[in-house]
């Protein structure tokens, strides 16, 4: 892992693990703050009506830890990041919806909340993509599929060689035993 990796990762997470435990001691709260997304969700859709504001607030505040946990130490860094893509745009959302619109300041602060959590969201989601120096496993299906082929390929040659070679042993074979029976019939023949 690179000194850019090393640094890079756990700044990255360092944000969303403050916000997930703030999310987790705070879960009245930020249920309150669930709860218009929420009722608009489950008009949308149906099974999303019944859901507890503080409950999915706790989910988020725990896969937004956990996921900033992982990210920060380097394991599962590419689910880490989707995962807190996701939690991040859930944030972004409410935060959004509960903005104080009202005065130009609010409108402001809002902008720049909106703009930070897109850039966040950017910064995860970069983290979500990158193979840590390693091949991806599009690369490696796609390397193992030409691989594969080629090798297929090769034993199909291989296949078609020792073929001729046997069948030309068993030509020579044929031939001698050919031969050997001319020998003996014509020393009966003679006798």
């Amino acid at each position: 892992m690179s000194i850019v990796r090393k640094l890079a990762r756990p700044l990255l997470a360092a944000g969303f693990a403050a916000a997930g435990v703030e999310r987790l001691r705070n879960a009245d709260q930020t249920a309150e703050q669930l709860t218009p997304t929420l009722d608009r969700l489950g008009s949308v859709v149906p099974s999303a009506a019944g859901l507890n504001p503080a409950a999915v607030a706790r989910v988020l505040g725990a896969a937004q830890l956990g996921a900033a946990a992982m990210l920060g130490l380097g394991k599962f860094s590419r689910l880490a990041g989707l995962v807190l893509a996701a939690t991040a745009g859930v944030n972004t959302l409410v935060e959004y919806r509960n903005g104080d619109a009202t005065t130009a300041e609010g409108r402001k602060e809002r902008r720049t909340q909106l703009l930070k959590n897109l850039s966040l969201i950017g910064g995860v989601l970069l983290a979500a993509v990158d193979t840590n120096g390693r091949p991806g496993l599009a690369w490696r299906a796609e390397h193992l599929v030409q691989d594969t082929q080629r090798s297929v390929r090769a034993m199909g040659k291989d296949a078609g060689r020792r073929s001729r070679k046997v069948t030309k042993q068993t030509r020579k074979q044929l031939a001698k035993a050919e031969r050997a029976v001319r020998s003996t019939a014509s020393d009966i023949a003679g006798s």
